[in-house]
């Protein structure tokens, strides 16, 4: 009975230190996803800060220029004394440089994954992919600067009438900014394809281009539209670039070769102090913000959804 007893206070002594251990782990899990979760709602909490502020200092614009006006009145002439406030010019001349630019950086961007995905060496993967992602490094204002002293004469020895200011330079260079974005994306996402998938086409009598077009490309496709789509919304939302390059003339046009004002650039040209705190002149700068906002979303909702949607696809 006493070695009966002593097992039996042994057993609970044993199953007491496996429940305080058990709480000890419990409390520990707790204290490490405190501030990872903590972490996580900052930018919850950080978006949500940023939609309310761009909603409630965009009221006061909406209470006097009605919603109608804003969206089809062709002109966009807040800081004049013939005021006007329809932002198509600065949505045109925002998607036209942004058309520039992803015309420029989508086959660049898609033709360098593939070489450094399916045909570089690993030595020469390792250089030229590094060197490529410094494009990414360099600061848009050094962009904005080298398409109006460098870009922009070399294109008017081509195009005569090309202006000073013009949606086709500011694209151009916008375009390279936005290279690597594309390409290291799109380069990841070629090289996550299992080998399998390659060896198998190869075993079939397939050539390198067939598998690379054929076999790696539609595999990885979820992640080469989501770069594109990154990379537009990049696009939509350069500032500097824009603001040195391409002037600040909101004119409904689809030629690049004029000057044009984006959705950026206005708000860059209000944000410099000249116009009074609490204006109608200085709320349009948050109307403008919250369509940029809003474009910027329809774009990434669209991303998550073509990639949601080759995911099924390819499942």
């Amino acid at each position: 009975m006493g070695l009966t007893a002593r097992s039996a206070v042994e057993i609970s002594a044993a199953r007491l230190q496996r429940g305080i251990a058990a709480r000890w782990r419990e409390w520990g899990e707790l204290a490490v996803q405190a501030p990872l979760f903590f972490a996580a709602m900052v930018s919850v909490f950080t978006t949500i800060g940023i939609v309310a502020v761009l909603l409630v200092e965009a009221l006061p614009f909406f209470q006097e220029v009605s919603l109608k006006d804003f969206l089809l009145d062709t002109q966009w002439t807040p800081l004049f004394a013939q005021k006007h406030f329809g932002i198509m010019p600065l949505v045109a001349g925002t998607f036209l440089t942004s058309a520039v630019a992803l015309a420029l950086a989508m086959p660049v961007g898609m033709l360098s994954a593939v070489y450094l995905s399916e045909y570089a060496s690993p030595r020469v993967r390792a250089v030229l992919k590094p060197a490529l992602e410094l494009l990414a490094g360099v600061p848009t204002v050094v962009y904005g600067y080298f398409a109006l002293l460098t870009v922009t004469p070399l294109l008017q020895r081509i195009i005569p009438d090309l202006e000073t200011f013009n949606a086709l330079s500011a694209g151009l260079t916008m375009g390279v900014m936005i290279i690597p974005l594309i390409s290291s994306l799109s380069e990841d996402a070629l090289y996550a394809v299992p080998s399998s998938l390659r060896e198998a086409a190869y075993a079939l009598g397939a050539t390198r281009l067939e598998v690379a077009v054929r076999v790696v490309i539609p595999a990885a496709l979820s992640g080469i539209a989501a770069s594109f789509i990154l990379a537009a919304s990049r696009a939509v939302g350069e500032t500097m670039i824009v603001a040195i390059a391409a002037g600040q003339r909101p004119t409904l046009t689809l030629d690049p070769r004029r000057a044009i004002e984006t959705m950026t650039a206005y708000i860059v040209q209000v944000s410099l102090g000249d116009t009074p705190h609490g204006t109608l002149e200085f709320h349009t700068i948050f109307a403008v913000g919250l369509v940029l906002f809003l474009i910027t979303l329809v774009l990434n909702l669209i991303a998550i959804r073509i990639i949601e949607r080759y995911r099924e696809v390819y499942r």
